[in-house]
């Protein structure tokens, strides 16, 4: 039972971060659309192409019954999306709260991944 409310409450603070943030920015804010990719010198069609990504990845996630394939590859996804933001950030900006974000949304992330995997070997 322990297991499975560390996956429910890390995979949905994913899904909040990683998906229904940038669809209401979307949806709701669009002038704020690309106000994290625009500063580290991003083009605009790479924010709507990122905010779609983390959309269907951490969709994904959240689908116990997806194929397991699936959702290994949206664990990935999400993972390089974290991992090239906090190297952006290094290079670019230099902010360490900028750069502590996507290190602390992995940690939850690795969470979400690790109890998933002990889920499923239990059956």
């Amino acid at each position: 039972m322990k297991n499975k409310i560390i996956f429910w409450v890390s995979t949905c603070f994913i899904l909040g971060i990683e998906g229904l943030m940038p669809l209401s920015t979307l949806l709701f804010a669009h002038e704020y659309f690309n106000a994290g990719t625009k500063p580290l010198g991003y083009p605009d069609y790479f924010a709507y192409a990122l905010i779609i990504c983390k959309i269907i990845g951490s969709t994904a996630v959240m689908i116990p019954k997806l194929n397991a394939t699936i959702r290994e590859w949206a664990y990935a996804g999400l993972a390089f999306n974290l991992m090239f933001a906090t190297y952006s950030h290094i290079i670019v900006d230099k902010n360490i709260g900028f750069i502590l974000m996507p290190i602390f949304v992995g940690a939850v992330l690795a969470t979400s991944y690790i109890f998933n995997k002990k889920l499923q070997s239990n059956g």
